[in-house]
């Protein structure tokens, strides 16, 4: 039997709503239904899932590591409760004038991922919504999908050539990949 892919999904925009005016708290922090699904689906036909996520709210002030860490818990019970698992989660706490190496488009977050979990990179796939969650997943030869929920529709006008596999939504995306 083959491999299942690796999946990794950005997070605001493409699991929960997503808000120009950052996520803030666990209650701000509101689910896609039909992502929760289809996190639940991905991981009940074999696949590991995976979330990287830019959080320079914490880097701005804007909220605490522990309210992060509230509003990944309560992803993470929502996609238990769908019969699902994420795997693991990276985060980037920085703000673009900090210039790490973890913030998308670069592929800290991608790497730290692989190194913990043993990720071949080249065989994963990253969901995003935004331009820097597809050139951090060029950087490390993934194959990458657009969504159009959060930014994506945003990102596919200001980019209109965009050489990646276009989806509506996470759970479109999905039945792309169990198919």
């Amino acid at each position: 039997m083959a491999l299942k892919a690796d999946i990794i999904l950005d997070r605001d925009g493409v699991i929960n709503l997503d808000s120009d005016a950052y996520v803030k708290s666990a209650d701000e922090w509101i689910a896609i239904d039909s992502s929760i699904q289809a996190i639940a689906q991905l991981h009940q036909a074999g696949h590991r899932v995976f979330v990287a996520t830019n959080q320079s709210g914490i880097g701005r002030g804007f909220f605490s590591l522990q309210t992060l860490e509230a509003m990944h818990q309560k992803m993470l019970g929502l996609v238990n409760d769908a019969g699902g698992l994420i795997s693991d989660i990276a985060y980037c706490p920085h703000t673009p004038d900090d210039h790490c190496v973890c913030r998308k488009p670069k592929a800290g977050l991608l790497e730290a991922l692989a190194t913990r979990n043993n990720i071949t990179l080249s065989q994963a796939i990253v969901i995003g919504d935004s331009l820097r969650d597809l050139q951090a997943a060029d950087l490390v030869a993934a194959k990458a999908f657009l969504v159009l929920t959060g930014k994506g529709q945003k990102t596919q006008q200001q980019n209109p050539t965009l050489p990646y596999p276009i989806f509506e939504t996470l759970h479109d995306a999905t039945a792309h990949i169990l198919n």
